[in-house]
């Protein structure tokens, strides 16, 4: 592990072949037993380092003394109130974080469970912001193998035997169990959402075994992708001359990880099914009130497998069935009595006690032969409880409903729907898989970086109405008859200053007799005075039921408990935009609302020690939340998030690809309101009315230790490329005034972002005259990342792009360890590392695929597979630091990390959105549209209490029906008033 090669050699390939021996996988040549072509390896007998966490330097930490203590006194007083900080640096979990993890289980939003390589269940997170990294030692898999003839037989744990939390092996706990494995002779392979693990003759050199693990992560499937399931499908080859008879043994504690065990009252009970599905549900009744979880444990009995439980043993000597008595009955008989099925409920567990489970699956092997046992996994925890009141149930139930016995209906249709999900995920990842024009690291790390989706505390529920402690208005929106023009209005009422954004929607019915004004009707979400916060209650839009995918969420990380980061999110939002595009559309709705909204509670921003509102109005939140998603948002209170300068291009951004990308007219007009607003807000940042917004000499972007003065080639890069997507989205749906506002703007900005920070080789930091001023930003071209992602043409020059990416690619990437690091966020003119801040001298994971993705827009794809391979050989190779599945925030130059299990490196998306581009991205135009766009004489006047939607919507129906390119309106626009034409706007959508 990370040993003086990291530095000296790339290695390209890991075939399968390297891992398991030849014969073994022809064994395995069927049922998708055998481990695909390309995936992530390791062998079971690896050595888990501990992970080496980052420090900070003397000088940090003179400088952060002040936000230091106001920090320790603020999570001070969230814990005594019950609550953990949503940053917390000075606690530690018992377990010390290392290189174990492996693909996670289950599907999105329904808790997870995690799955280190080496067979131990781990990082449990089924309460949503609680997460407890230990292994349940107890859950496990074992195998039994006894021959005819008597003389061979083997007991053993399949997972080797050097792990933590096992004692002395003659007590009446699970170190009596048969700890046996070496794991010389066993290998997982990772591919998620599928991991194999072969034990190529362990413990039986004449029995190969293979263990699939399945999880229901389908993209575009948002009923199965939601189900908290698990498959493990174990495939026998006998090669002895012998008969074998072997026994699979699967056993759980009652426990959702840490402590959870010892509060007591936990009780389980066997079951069994249909279709041969039998086993043994573990309820859990969790501790202080929170919502209770059931586990299910089951096997599929089928003509050549039997399948028997005990329901109930225990892990101390007073228990009436130990661990270890279970484990002997297994090895001498290797089955339990048929009668426990019959038992019933089994006592309530006392305060200090460890319950467990076991389920046991038999065959015989004929010699030469094969055979399959399928075990499953399902845990039911219905309800979504967050520390602060608010509770939702979870999506799943919209399909199974909330109670118990739920988990008995997952676990069996896991059982059963297995290999269709195999199906469909064989489908969608084959054409990455087989391109060989991608490097092999790229196709299996593109997968495998997806396992934050689930195991990134995500939480999916049921629908987009609010549960309990919202309001809502149901009142019909009201409805005029005049003539032959339906006209729908409605009022956005948010925050107590009343401020309100009225919509006059009009339409034609004789025009368009398919659509009727209900189509565009409109529900207020407003503000509950008396809980006196933004409250975001239903916007019915233009949705069916088909539409309605419920509400998601997923933290920033799992040391940054924040919900939808919204400036990580913009990283990370192109993994949900390719494979679950409704629930990205869902997030940017949450956004949009919000935008509108204002809350007026007092917050303490610990950077400086001032205090402020909680929610400015037109601002775009940080983070969704905390402790009380949606209802209490900006739980981030480092700064004050509403003088970022970031934040609301982001937004704007991201809804603008959004909208390119799906061409759903209807999210749109939805989200064009708030669009408009968040545009108008970062007016008040341009102090010097030349176009272009400054930043104010505080880390006011994502990067918030890192400190900008004046115009920055991040935020300022941004803004140009939103006023571009603002200008283009508003021509789309018909708001010419604005539209003519954002090119006016951009036509005044972009020369003064040129002049100011263009020095004939790259854009620099800022505008300022700082030591790092001039540092070369790894990020600086953000804002023409997502204009080349959206489909709109580039910022500047091409060869001004190019210039600055072979600059970064030069500097950034290939200074720093050769290349094998990824992309350092700052390095100076003079080719070291910008040690500014903490964060200047970090490589971004995420930020480097962002970079590398935007090196592939422009041509340059193979410094982009170089940059971003770095990402792999540091944290994801044999060779490398340990971080495979819990990538971190970034890493310091010697390794060590800073926030593991992150977000943004999902970015990685981004890199395959712009290797297979869509239509819209293809037939972008080539040159800068708005540089030659006519502006006319009359000057935007600032809609900022009332926005007219008239032609919006009317545009936003047309534009339903005819799905041309949504670049094409302005296109078509350019060439009318370019020849004097102004007056047959509307054929741009006719």
């Amino acid at each position: 592990m990370m040993g003086g090669s990291l530095f000296h050699h790339r290695k390209h390939s890991w075939p399968t072949e390297e891992y398991i021996n030849r014969s073994t996988l022809q064994q395995f040549d069927f049922d998708s037993a055998a481990p695909p072509e390309q995936a992530w390896r390791r062998r079971l007998d690896s050595h888990a380092n501990i992970l080496k966490e980052f420090s900070i330097t003397f000088r940090e930490a003179v400088q952060m003394v002040r936000l230091g203590i106001r920090l320790w006194s603020y999570v001070r007083e969230e814990a005594s109130h019950g609550r953990k900080a949503p940053i917390d640096p000075f606690t530690r979990g018992s377990c010390k974080p290392s290189a174990s993890q492996g693909v996670p289980l289950g599907g999105m939003g329904s808790g997870s469970i995690s799955r280190g390589f080496r067979g131990e269940f781990r990082q449990w997170q089924i309460i949503p912001g609680t997460r407890e990294a230990s292994p349940v030692m107890a859950n496990q898999f074992s195998i039994f193998i006894s021959r005819d003839g008597g003389n061979k037989s083997y007991a053993s744990v399949l997972a080797p035997g050097q792990h933590e939390g096992l004692g002395k092996n003659n007590d009446e706990g699970i170190s009596s169990w048969g700890w046996n494995l070496s794991g010389q002779r066993s290998t997982y392979h990772a591919l998620f959402p599928r991991a194999w693990t072969v034990y190529d003759g362990e413990p039986d050199p004449d029995l190969k075994v293979s263990c699939r693990q399945i999880s229901p992560f389908v993209p575009h499937n948002y009923r199965d992708s939601s189900l908290p399931t698990a498959v493990f499908v174990y495939t026998l080859v006998n090669t002895g001359k012998e008969r074998a008879k072997v026994s699979l043994l699967f056993t759980w504690a009652n426990s959702i990880g840490g402590v959870s065990h010892m509060s007591g009252d936990h009780v389980n009970e066997p079951f069994i099914g249909e279709d041969g599905v039998s086993g043994v549900l573990l309820h859990h009744r969790t501790a202080k009130g929170g919502p209770p979880v059931t586990f299910s444990i089951a096997a599929c009995e089928t003509q050549n497998v039997s399948v028997t439980v005990l329901p109930c043993f225990g892990l101390s000597q007073e228990s009436s069935i130990t661990a270890k008595d279970m484990w002997d009955t297994m090895a001498r008989d290797g089955q339990f009595d048929r009668e426990n099925f019959n038992s019933g409920l089994s006592t309530p567990s006392s305060p200090g006690e460890t319950i467990c489970a076991a389920v046991s699956a038999t065959a015989w092997v004929e010699p030469h032969g094969k055979c399959t046992v399928v075990f499953g996994l399902a845990w039911s925890s219905p309800k979504v409880k967050f520390l602060k009141g608010s509770s939702y149930n979870r999506r799943y139930t919209k399909f199974y409903g909330t109670s118990e016995t739920a988990a008995v209906d997952l676990v069996h249709d896991a059982l059963t729907n297995y290999k269709r999900w195999e199906e469909e995920i064989e489908k969608w990842q084959a054409p990455i898989l087989k391109d060989d024009k991608l490097p092999e690291w790229y196709k299996f790390t593109l997968f495998n970086e997806l396992y934050f989706l689930v195991a990134g505390g995500t939480v999916w529920i049921d629908s987009s109405l609010p549960s309990e402690g919202m309001t809502v208005d149901h009142r019909p929106a009201r409805k005029m008859e005049k003539g032959d023009k339906a006209v729908v209005e409605a009022k956005l009422n948010c925050g107590e200053r009343g401020v309100e954004h009225t919509f006059s929607v009009e339409s034609e019915t004789k025009t368009f007799p398919q659509l009727s004004g209900e189509d565009m009707s409109i529900i207020p979400w407003k503000v509950d005075e008396s809980r006196n916060s933004s409250q975001l209650s239903t916007v019915h839009d233009v949705h069916t039921e088909m539409d309605d995918v419920g509400r998601f969420l997923y933290l920033e990380g799992v040391e940054y408990v924040m919900w939808c980061t919204y400036d990580v999110h913009f990283y990370a939002s192109f993994a949900l935009l390719e494979l679950f595009p409704k629930i990205e559309l869902s997030i940017q709705r949450d956004f949009a609302k919000a935008v509108l909204c204002e809350d007026g509670r007092k917050v303490k921003f610990l950077a400086e020690g001032k205090s402020g509102i909680r929610k400015v109005r037109g601002a775009i939140p940080h983070d969704l939340g905390t402790h009380d998603p949606w209802h209490e948002m900006n739980a981030y209170n480092i700064h004050d998030t509403s003088k970022w300068k970031d934040l609301n291009p982001k937004f704007v951004l991201q809804a603008y690809r959004d909208f390119s990308a799906t061409g759903d007219m209807s999210f749109g007009v939805d989200v064009w309101p708030s669009v408009r607003a968040a545009m108008e807000y970062m007016k008040q940042f341009d102090r010097d009315d030349d176009g272009l917004i400054e930043n104010d000499g505080f880390p006011d972007q994502t990067y918030d230790a890192w400190t900008v003065h004046g115009v920055s080639a991040y935020c300022g890069g941004l803004w140009l490329a939103a006023l571009q997507a603002a200008g283009a989205m508003a021509l789309q749906l018909g708001d010419r005034e604005f539209a003519d506002w954002c090119k006016s703007t951009f036509l005044r900005a972009k020369p003064v972002f040129e002049e100011k920070l263009w020095n004939g080789s790259y854009f620099n930091y800022d505008s300022g005259s700082s030591s790092n001023s001039k540092s070369i930003q790894a990020d600086q071209l953000a804002g023409q990342w997502y204009t080349a992602s959206s489909g709109l043409p580039p910022l500047f020059d091409e060869c001004k792009i190019r210039s600055s990416l072979q600059k970064v690619y030069d500097f950034n990437v290939m200074k720093v360890k050769g290349g094998m690091m990824g992309a350092v966020n700052g390095m100076q003119p003079n080719g070291k590392v910008d040690d500014t801040c903490m964060q200047s001298r970090e490589v971004w994971t995420g930020v480097t695929y962002a970079v590398a993705a935007t090196m592939i827009f422009s041509g340059m794809k193979d410094e982009a597979f170089a940059t971003a391979e770095g990402i792999f050989t540091a944290g994801w190779s044999e060779e490398g630091y340990g971080y495979w599945f819990q990538t971190p925030e970034g890493w310091t130059m010697d390794g060590h990390f800073r926030s593991l299990m992150y977000m943004r490196p999902l970015s990685i998306w981004g890199m395959q959105w712009a290797l297979n581009p869509r239509k819209v991205i293809l037939e972008a135009p080539t040159i800068n549209t708005m540089d030659r766009m006519y502006i006319p004489p009359a000057p935007f006047r600032s809609c900022q209490h009332e926005t007219s939607a008239r032609n919006v919507a009317k545009k936003g129906k047309v534009l339903r029906e005819f799905r041309f390119p949504l670049f094409m309106p302005m296109m078509i626009y350019c060439e009318f008033i370019c020849k004097g034409k102004e007056h047959v706007l509307g054929a741009c959508f006719l």
